[in-house]
């Protein structure tokens, strides 16, 4: 009977020995998709931050572009305007410095 009872045992601790292995093998495998399914969703936010930041880089830099075109625009009226100041200054006072340098090429001095 004793050895009824070792085999018993035996075959008790074989069965227990194969349901742990069962519940370690649900757990690795449970703890495997947790973890792609981890990774699908860190890739998924880091897609949607990229086009978030993708999109904000855009936006910024067609402000930039449209404020660069708009200071050109600007800066091109002025210098139009400043040019057209001094041709209007020089056409002005031409006449009393063509004048003044031939008064003062003629002059002989002593």
């Amino acid at each position: 009977m004793e050895s009824n009872r070792g085999q018993g045992g035996i075959q008790q601790l074989l069965a227990a020995e194969q349901e742990a292995q069962h519940i370690v093998n649900s757990a690795r495998n449970a703890k495997m998709a947790r973890l792609k399914q981890a990774k699908e969703e860190a890739e998924k936010e880091i897609a949607e931050y990229r086009a978030q930041v993708e999109k904000e880089f855009q936006r910024k830099l067609a402000e930039s572009s449209g404020d660069s075109g708009a200071n050109v625009k600007r800066l091109e009226k002025e210098t139009d305007a400043k040019i057209q100041h001094l041709k209007t200054e020089a056409a002005r006072i031409s006449d009393d410095v063509v004048q003044m340098l031939l008064k003062h090429v003629t002059t002989v001095k002593n």
